[in-house]
């Protein structure tokens, strides 16, 4: 799609979300790997302006889901209702008539991505104990993710996953966490499987120390979750992640350093698995 056409889309998106608002610009925002992410501002009817940020499903994503954008919508709503920091949902198009594909609308949320010190993994670590402890009653329409390499004793009750915990999904203003993003991934599963996940992120971006500050703030955050099976999650994290290392765009230097850091990662998980 031009420039000159996308704009016109937006525009055409705007409209659909107030009559008489006007589209002042968009612009893309980084890091999107599934969905493409656009953000936009609006002026509207009195004047106010208002940012947005219009999220477009990829054809992964869709295969895998065809309603995922209505899915994430009423997951967001489930979430504020909770008071879960997540962004608000603005607008729907779930039947793709604007862009071809579906496009879910929600709130700009001001913030950089984060954390940037190991003493802000202890608010990430309490994000993560409060999504997992919001209610799945109304959430049935998510997929359910369990899967390990081999079938372990049921320890933990069924949780929301947000499925891609990682530092790059925390937006923070202030020194202070505002939101949690990038909901596309969302599943019902062990609680575990984000704890693995961050942990490996964790310590790719801050090192072993924030990882393991991050672990004992999520324990003392969640004291209800028996983390006797983490070092199976992490071996889970470290299939899922490794190899899509040369996916990120990263330098030689850096994927380099990820996975020496992955290497003692893999031999700490084994380690504890050999002497339990």
């Amino acid at each position: 799609m031009s420039a000159s056409n996308d704009c016109a889309t937006f525009e055409t998106l705007a409209r659909a979300i107030d009559p008489a608002s006007r589209l002042l610009r968009t612009w893309e925002l980084k890091g999107g790997v599934s969905a493409q992410v656009t953000a936009f501002e609006l002026e509207l009817p009195d004047g106010q302006r208002e940012r947005l940020v219009a999220r477009r499903h990829g054809a992964v994503d869709l295969r895998r889901n065809p309603r995922i954008a209505a899915d994430e919508l009423r997951l967001l709503e489930v979430l504020r209702a909770a008071g879960v920091a997540a962004p608000a949902p603005r607008y729907l198009d779930g039947d793709a008539e604007i862009f071809g594909t579906p496009c879910l609308v929600v709130e700009y949320v001001e913030g950089d991505h984060g954390p940037r010190s190991a003493d802000e993994v202890d608010q990430v670590a309490t994000a993560l104990a409060e999504i997992h402890r919001v209610s799945i009653e109304d959430l049935s329409f998510l997929r359910e993710c369990n899967t390990l390499s081999q079938p372990l004793p049921l320890r933990n009750r069924s949780v929301l996953l947000h499925g891609d915990f990682w530092p790059g999904i925390t937006l923070w203003r202030d020194g202070r966490l505002v939101a949690v993003i990038d909901w596309e991934n969302a599943a019902i599963g062990d609680p575990l499987a984000d704890v693995g996940n961050a942990r490996l992120e964790l310590l790719w971006a801050l090192g072993a120390e924030a990882m393991d500050e991050f672990t004992r703030r999520y324990e003392s955050a969640a004291p209800t979750v028996d983390l006797a099976d983490l070092p199976h999650w992490d071996l889970r994290a470290d299939r899922r992640l490794t190899p899509r290392i040369p996916e990120w765009g990263l330098d030689e230097v850096t994927q380099r350093s990820m996975r020496e850091k992955r290497e003692a990662f893999v031999a700490r998980a084994l380690e504890s698995l050999e002497t339990s």
